[in-house]
């Protein structure tokens, strides 16, 4: 199903940043995603259907430990995120904007509650889960293209490295006869970080073949109790200095050892700490007893614990409760539809009867 720590260097454009701290690893961690490979090869289609993605839409946390920056616009927005492109047209925007905040508030008293959205956010990450059902349906077609319903891990192999260059059938020749297959490091270290995956997904009586649904947990974690907690034990054992399988807020938001070179890497380096340590404080760490523990993380990745999707709908209302009576009314959520949506509208405070 879909490290860490980061380094900074001043000569770094924030794009080339954000990818150069995705492949920086802890040394003695071994990747818990695909992140390196793909950013060092382009991504073909087919590798796209069949590899876990790093990001999963509605999760709070990335494959990689990292906080989901857009995970408050995908559970507002569900699968209508991409009508809401920063290039988008502001007036058409707005018009969408208040149709959403007439369909949130059930009891038509032109305010939104914390019940109400808590309502609006599971109805949109069950949105996210049905689109990863839908896309999974193709990439187990990629990989099963007999038809016969199950894919081994020999089978899925083939598939994989035919997506990066190698020829399908001299793979499955030299698998059948156990040749050693000759693959670059890098490779060889996906290739086994999926093996383990490969083997958590295959439910008990495991026969080493992956259905359909199985395979759905192989790529979505979330969609499983089971893979859900695999993945938070990869995330711990990437961050966990000690290796006590617990979590402090100093492991949390650590850095390594590096020099910041400039102001543009320091602001950057101090936001992702802040955040980070905001979360940890605030949300993760449930009894507030300073460590989290893998069930603490394992509640809090749960896309569908709908006690989390209450303090998710309390924190944004939070956020645009300019009159501070924990509702949220429709001027409100249009002066801060960058927050709820990620596009800016102008002119927020015109007139809203226009619209209508």
């Amino acid at each position: 199903m879909t490290s860490n720590h980061r380094s900074w260097t001043g000569c770094l454009s924030a794009t080339s940043l954000a990818v150069f701290l995705m492949l920086t690893l802890n040394a003695h961690a071994r990747p818990a995603n695909m992140s390196s490979l793909k950013d060092k090869h382009p991504s073909s289609k087919e590798e796209n259907e069949i590899l876990p993605p790093d990001h999963l839409n509605g999760m709070k946390m990335e494959m990689d430990g990292h906080l989901n920056k857009d995970f408050h616009q995908e559970v507002f927005l569900g699968k209508e995120m991409e009508e809401f492109e920063e290039d988008s047209e502001p007036r058409r925007n707005r018009k969408k904007l208040i149709e959403i905040f007439t369909k949130v508030d059930i009891n038509r008293d032109k305010s939104v509650s914390a019940k109400e959205m808590q309502r609006w956010i599971m109805e949109k990450t069950e949105e996210h889960f049905q689109e990863a059902v839908r896309e999974n349906k193709l990439s187990f077609h990629a990989v099963d293209p007999d038809g016969d319903g199950h894919v081994t891990w020999d089978e899925y192999r083939v598939k994989f490295l035919g997506s990066k260059g190698f020829n399908e059938k001299e793979v499955a020749v030299k698998i059948k006869n156990n040749e050693e297959l000759k693959v670059d490091e890098e490779t060889q270290e996906v290739l086994e970080s999926l093996k383990d995956r490969w083997f958590q997904a295959d439910n008990p009586p495991a026969d080493q073949l992956l259905n359909e649904e199985e395979f759905l947990s192989f790529l979505h974690p979330e969609h499983s109790r089971g893979m859900l907690r695999y993945m938070v034990k990869e995330i711990v054992r990437d961050l966990d200095q000690d290796g006590d399988g617990k979590l402090t807020l100093a492991e949390f938001i650590s850095l390594p050892m590096g020099t910041v070179e400039n102001q543009q890497a320091q602001d950057i380096d101090d936001d992702w700490v802040r955040e980070r340590k905001k979360e940890f404080e605030e949300v993760i760490d449930a009894n507030h007893d300073t460590i989290v523990t893998m069930e603490e993380l394992e509640e809090y990745m749960d896309p569908m614990n709908e006690y989390n999707a209450l303090n998710e709908a309390k924190q944004m209302i939070a956020v645009a409760d300019e009159n501070q009576n924990h509702n949220l009314e429709l001027e409100e959520i249009l002066k801060y539809s960058e927050y709820f949506t990620g596009s800016k509208l102008m002119d927020y405070a015109r007139n809203v009867h226009e619209e209508f």
